[in-house]
């Protein structure tokens, strides 16, 4: 088959012909339709990001493909299933504190490089081993445009922090990052799942125009100005009532600093759930006070990630309508121009800017 291989950090992805991987027990092999090319790839093919990947290696998170071969214990999966490939691996020893790999991209601890090891191939490939739990059937709808539909790799993470903050219908959510790639996911899957309103702060007056566009009065954009205290009071102030719940997708190069006036807006007994790359290149620790915290019984969470249970949830949203994928800007490539996709992707990084590798197309 031919795939894009990372042979070393630094270098551009080498597109080659490389053997056929084989399914053994509890494991799919998947011809992969389409794969989503993460914004920040480039950085992560570069090194700077320093995550977990061993060259070489193919790369790629998750995928839209169409099952060729299925184990003996699978037992609703068939040949030819249009599915969703998860590239959340965990192990399977131990219930209480699995192991996590993401198939392709990274992993976590020395037993999640065990993993890695032996899943050690992602999605930018004509075809992929994946466990058998992490494959999931999509409507028929999604193979009339399965680049669009590779957004799952984005919109399952926000998905799993909302889940993970337990956000209810009716309520009240910021979301620190909301003009990013996977923060703008957030706005709209939150609205999706019936929140009353989002607070989206943010510095990019273009995107948080495109957002206030797409969602009407209940998103609640927010300029930021970079003051600590000035853009917390401007997001309180937005919310028009208590702040329920925040979630925070601010990536590696963002300040503690925006991590906190955020977070700190939220209400007595509210949620503060931490899924961004906040400090994982340096920097000041987040420090939310330790008074604040206990006195006004906020409960903070880190997320990373999402339960295998949310790829079914997601779904759903997306096969009933009720997340839309329509409005987004999908820009496919084969797999030859992978590169080339990877340049798109970190320029293409706003709301709602999708960016998806065929491998099947040259």
């Amino acid at each position: 088959m031919r795939a894009a291989v990372l042979t070393r950090f630094g270098a551009p992805l080498a597109v080659r012909e490389v053997p056929d991987p084989e399914a053994g027990g509890g494991e799919v092999l998947v011809e992969v339709l389409a794969a989503c090319v993460a914004p920040y790839a480039a950085e992560v093919f570069g090194g700077t990001r320093n995550y977990s990947l061993v060259p070489p290696v193919v790369p790629g998170v998750g995928g839209v493909g169409r099952i060729v071969h299925v184990g003996p214990d699978a037992t609703r999966l068939r040949v030819g299933d249009l599915v969703w490939c998860d590239s959340t691996v965990r192990s399977r020893d131990d219930a209480l504190t699995p192991d996590i790999a993401l198939q392709g991209w990274s992993s976590r601890g020395e037993g999640g490089a065990r993993l890695a090891r032996y899943l050690h191939d992602g999605s930018f490939a004509e075809l992929m081993r994946v466990p058998t739990e992490n494959v999931f059937p999509l409507p028929a709808a999604a193979g009339d445009d399965p680049a669009r539909w590779a957004a799952l790799t984005v919109h399952a993470i926000s998905y799993g922090g909302l889940l993970a903050g337990k956000l209810e219908a009716g309520e009240t959510l910021l979301v620190s990052g909301a003009t990013g790639n996977l923060g703008s996911s957030a706005v709209a899957v939150a609205l999706a799942m019936g929140a009353g309103r989002v607070i989206a702060p943010g510095r990019n007056q273009a995107a948080l125009g495109l957002l206030a566009d797409r969602f009407g009065p209940r998103l609640r954009p927010v300029p930021l100005t970079g003051d600590e205290a000035t853009d917390r009071a401007a997001m309180s102030a937005a919310a028009g009532g208590p702040i329920d719940m925040v979630i925070d997708l601010l990536p590696p190069s963002a300040p503690s600093s925006a991590s906190r006036a955020a977070a700190m807006t939220v209400r007595e007994y509210g949620r503060v759930v931490l899924m961004g790359g906040v400090g994982m290149l340096g920097g000041d620790d987040l420090a939310l006070p330790y008074p604040w915290i206990m006195r006004n019984s906020v409960t903070v969470r880190g997320q990373w990630m999402y339960p295998r249970t949310a790829n079914a949830g997601i779904i759903r949203l997306l096969a009933s309508g009720t997340l839309d994928l329509a409005p987004e800007r999908v820009r496919s490539f084969g797999i030859d121009a992978v590169n080339d996709a990877i340049a798109y992707a970190a320029a293409h990084a706003g709301p709602f800017d999708r960016t998806s590798l065929i491998p099947s197309a040259g």
